[in-house]
């Protein structure tokens, strides 16, 4: 084994896709989650994917002592990745304190203990809304950091200067952190994939869900944006892929390869796709035709933002490979396993 790895949130969308690849690449890993956007049984379909079970430990970060005793438990954990945190900008709009608090005393609970227990570094799940509408696209890690459209998008703001400040401080620990770009699909396998309780924050499970039936119709929010379609443009990118790019920066982190203590990565295609095009490549890639309306404009999103990702590229040797047509597809595939398994 390469070493043993936390990872908070393991068993959510962006965690459970981590955890296969890090076990693939022979890493031992405890999951910490405390179920509120993800189901138990994951660990089973992790299990039958790469043959390994990981450990799992139903705690909440919030709770320092139940957090401590995972660091009793399970001697010689060397590196975090931190994914546990609440993320829709919708609903962090409604409630800020619940964001506030979920986003920033998780990270905090993790960044005392680790110097207690030896913890050489932790990898932190941001996001491009640090960038707010950015300048100049496409976005590099040099782009100005800008007052954020939400509170989801403020809280990552705050936990990365925290993680700054407690580095600078002296703490002996190192960070890499990798700014997200819009992570979709799922697991060629078909057992995981993004699984939100109740109604769905993010754009291709309500797409999907629409697909199947499940919901009456996709609400495309505004059509009225200064692109070519008026409707919002991301990049969107295939969640296996990000995945990788965590046990690329595990590896740079344990083997004493970083440059600096904190180190920015955009993890992106350097592609942007806006709302409307995504729809048609999703009809295109599974035959399947969406029933969609153009509503107003949401309160929180950006018009347009993509990544350059030159610099996860070269230094992280890290690069999104998947195109979005099997990316689609592997969402497609999801939601119909969902529905043999009799889920939703």
């Amino acid at each position: 084994m390469k070493g043993k790895i936390l990872v908070t949130g393991g068993t959510g969308y962006i965690g459970s896709h981590t955890v296969v690849e890090l076990q693939n690449s022979g890493y031992e890993v405890v999951i910490v989650d405390n179920l509120s956007n993800s189901r138990a049984d994951v660990v089973d379909n992790i299990e039958q994917i790469t043959g390994v079970r990981p450990a799992f430990e139903q705690v909440d970060c919030l709770d320092y002592a139940a957090l401590e005793e995972v660091f009793r438990k399970h001697e010689g954990i060397c590196a975090i990745i931190h994914f546990a945190a609440s993320k829709a900008v919708g609903e962090s709009v409604q409630k800020p304190l619940l964001y506030y608090r979920n986003n920033l005393v998780s990270l905090i609970n993790l960044l005392e203990l680790m110097p207690n227990y030896a913890v050489k570094g932790i990898v932190f799940s941001s996001s491009c809304t640090v960038y707010g509408q950015p300048d100049v696209l496409p976005v590099t890690e040099d782009a100005p950091i800008k007052k954020a459209e939400s509170p989801y998008g403020n809280t990552k703001q705050i936990n990365e200067e925290i993680i700054q400040d407690t580095v600078k401080s002296g703490s002996p620990i190192r960070a890499i952190l990798l700014r997200y770009f819009n992570p979709i699909g799922a697991h060629p396998s078909g057992l995981i994939g993004e699984l939100p309780n109740g109604v769905p924050m993010n754009l291709i499970p309500f797409l999907t869900q629409t697909a199947i039936g499940i919901r009456e119709k996709l609400s495309v929010f505004g059509d009225d944006y200064h692109t070519p379609d008026g409707s919002c443009i991301r990049d969107y990118i295939n969640v296996v892929d990000l995945a990788k790019a965590h046990v690329h920066a595990i590896a740079r982190m344990l083997e004493d390869k970083q440059d600096e203590k904190v180190e920015v990565f955009n993890i992106g295609t350097g592609r942007g796709l806006s709302v409307l095009e995504l729809i048609h490549a999703f009809e295109s890639a599974t035959g399947v035709k969406l029933n969609y309306q153009i509503t107003g404009r949401r309160a929180g999103d950006i018009e347009q933002v993509w990544a350059n990702p030159e610099k996860a590229n070269k230094v992280l040797g890290w690069k999104a490979e998947t195109s979005i047509e099997d990316t689609l597809r592997s969402a497609w595939n999801w939601q119909l396993k969902l529905r043999e398994r009799g889920i939703q």
